[in-house]
């Protein structure tokens, strides 16, 4: 029996709504999936020219590499005959066309390989990996104790009237602005020679930890606060707030259920950055505190002219910063799972 058209219609209508969905969950698996690669792309630029950058900054150093080398072993400058010197361009390949060198390198930084040291004559990953468990104990303890004080101080002043919510801004913008070495000394002479509550020289305990983590989390905690404080404030004027008191959920409640999560994302944001502004904050803490870690080995590479050191510490904090910030991307979607759905109303 023929068809009408509006039977045909119709049925294009039904194949068109039951295809829907499909193609929508196709659309937006393929929308991630791009997402992603946009991400690792990105992630292997910043990767690629950190390396670069840093293999630039050694060929670009004015004087022959080779008589720097010598004069790092013997600690004073001292001239050396030209076979000398060509035995050590043959060691490390500086008698090699720029490019070849900078192929070499980048084929090593792929193998894991980060070059000798010229002072210990170890390999450089040997190096930063005794001292990066140190340093990555204080980041993390320092991210923690910002995000404590941040939580904190935000719910506690954020919407509390002019006076109250002013004074909390003027705290989060001077926490903001204090140098870390000023901070650090401070903190020194207040709590360590003068009340004894801990160590002078930083130890690996809990104690000789507070004072270096406080010291890069002031600043960091300033800087979230400043960051979440005004979408804080926006958020307790949204009508979901107005709900969940009419349920007869407390104040706190409100701000720790509801208003924190939704004002939670631009500090989050910033945790990716803070992972890169407190190594290298560390350089300046550790060496503050006596503390061991990538950064006194940081100093004492740049002190002694140890390039390979130097180019490692540069690329090795260029990946941790790619890796917190594809864990922040996700940590976004967790907080707000609209942003899932790619929409965000």
């Amino acid at each position: 029996m023929p068809t009408s058209s509006a039977d045909t219609r119709r049925d294009a209508v039904d194949v068109r709504f039951s295809a829907g969905p499909a193609e929508t969950a196709a659309h937006r698996a393929g929308r991630w999936g791009a997402a992603v690669l946009r991400r690792l792309l990105g992630a292997a630029l910043v990767l690629w020219g950190a390396a670069t950058v840093a293999f630039a900054a050694q060929v670009a150093l004015p004087g022959d590499r080779a008589t720097i080398i010598f004069n790092i072993r013997a600690g004073q400058p001292i001239e050396r005959t030209p076979e000398e010197l060509a035995a050590i361009n043959a060691q490390y390949g500086f008698q090699l066309p720029v490019l070849q060198q900078y192929l070499d390198y980048l084929s090593g930084l792929v193998r894991g390989d980060l070059g000798n040291s010229y002072q210990q004559f170890r390999p450089v990953t040997a190096i930063i990996g005794e001292q990066l468990g140190a340093t990555l104990v204080l980041t993390a303890s320092a991210i923690a104790l910002a995000w404590l004080l941040t939580v904190l101080w935000v719910t506690a002043t954020a919407g509390r009237g002019r006076r109250t919510s002013g004074f909390g801004a003027a705290v989060d913008t001077v926490s903001a602005g204090l140098p870390h070495y000023w901070l650090g000394v401070v903190l020194l002479l207040v709590f360590a020679l003068e009340l004894r509550w801990v160590p002078v020289i930083s130890d690996g305990s809990a104690t000789g930890l507070l004072l270096p983590a406080l010291t890069l989390a002031v600043p960091l905690a300033g800087f979230m606060g400043q960051a979440t404080r005004t979408e804080f404030e926006r958020s307790l004027a949204q009508p979901f707030v107005l709900t969940a008191r009419m349920r007869g959920m407390s104040d706190l409640g409100v701000r720790v259920r509801h208003v924190l999560r939704h004002s939670a994302l631009p500090a989050v944001t910033l945790s990716g950055w803070a992972l890169g502004a407190t190594i290298s904050g560390a350089v300046v803490v550790e060496t503050v505190f006596t503390r061991a870690g990538i950064g006194r080995v940081l100093v004492t590479a740049v002190n002694n002219q140890d390039l390979p050191i130097v180019t490692g510490v540069v690329v090795l904090v260029a990946a941790l910063y790619v890796v917190a910030n594809l864990l922040v991307d996700a940590a976004h979607v967790l907080i707000d799972p609209r942003l899932a759905k790619g929409t965000t109303s």
